[in-house]
């Protein structure tokens, strides 16, 4: 026993096709409950949020400020902080620099002064 099925089949054409058809993946997610749309905030609002929270916040731990450092810089990269080790890096190079022409001026005072007396 052999069933029939008939099937219609619509054609349109290009530009009516694009015009008709919504061709968006939107219909398949599903709405968003009242909840879900509450969470979803801007940028700037997030900001406002974490200033409000930001005493409030761990300095360590899950959930910390940390933890922000820590995606941050891996999202970012550690450029920035590079360049202000390297900073450090070449103020503690010309301070070791001064403090030796400093010693050596100590140095070079007390030979003067030890060859002074000598001489007296």
């Amino acid at each position: 026993m052999s069933q029939r099925i008939d099937l219609n089949r619509v054609v349109y054409d290009k530009d009516k096709y694009q015009k008709t058809i919504d061709t968006s993946f939107s219909e398949l997610l599903p709405p968003l409950s009242p909840q879900e749309e509450v969470l979803t905030i801007t940028i700037e609002q997030f900001f406002q949020a974490y200033n409000t929270l930001f005493f409030d916040i761990p300095k360590t731990g899950v959930n910390s400020h940390n933890t922000l450092i820590q995606e941050s810089t891996e999202y970012v990269g550690n450029e920035q902080v590079n360049d202000e080790i390297n900073a450090y890096i070449q103020e503690i190079n010309s301070l070791r620099e001064q403090l030796l022409e400093s010693q050596q001026q100590i140095i070079d005072l007390q030979t003067q002064f030890n060859v002074n007396i000598t001489n007296e």
